[in-house]
């Protein structure tokens, strides 16, 4: 009788001991559905080049079951992260595509030493650079909102106009 009760109890933990792996690993193949917060990749695009732009200060916001969970991060300013990022020479009155995953809401703004200098027109996720000759640094604010996740990132590229 011992016998038959301990075969049943390694039977019980073998079943959960599968059943715990391939819940991991189909956790693990749903990949980014499940990361929270998310990381969205920003890139513009110009001249028929593509370039990867810095992501800084972030917040997310979901529902989970009767909880809401928040992660926010403090960044450093555009004008600050604009400091380790190389220009990208480009030609006056060029025009730049903006591109952010999952085709968010965008702001861009144009800064200057102080802070934003203006809201730049926004069309079809395009902007034109300046014509003037000189080093421009740029925010791109990207707001996501849907029933699952809303976010909001911060994101910087520098062009500098020969």
């Amino acid at each position: 009788m011992k016998l038959k009760h301990l075969f049943i109890a390694m039977l019980v933990f073998s079943l959960l001991w599968v059943s715990g792996c391939s819940n991991e690993i189909v956790n693990e193949v749903k990949g980014k559905e499940n990361e929270f917060p998310p990381s969205m990749t920003g890139f513009i695009h110009t001249n028929g080049t593509k370039y990867e732009i810095v992501s800084g200060g972030y917040k997310w916001e979901r529902e989970k079951g009767l909880n809401t969970q928040i992660v926010q991060t403090d960044a450093a300013s555009p004008n600050q992260i604009a400091e380790k990022i190389k220009p990208i020479a480009l030609e006056p009155n060029q025009k730049i595509n903006i591109e952010i995953e999952e085709n968010p809401q965008l702001s861009v703004y144009l800064w200057n030493q102080n802070g934003i200098e203006k809201e730049m027109n926004l069309h079809a996720n395009q902007i034109t650079v300046p014509s003037s000759k000189g080093k421009y640094i740029y925010e791109v604010l990207a707001k996501w909102s849907n029933q699952e996740v809303n976010g909001e990132v911060s994101y910087t590229f520098v062009v500098e106009i020969q």
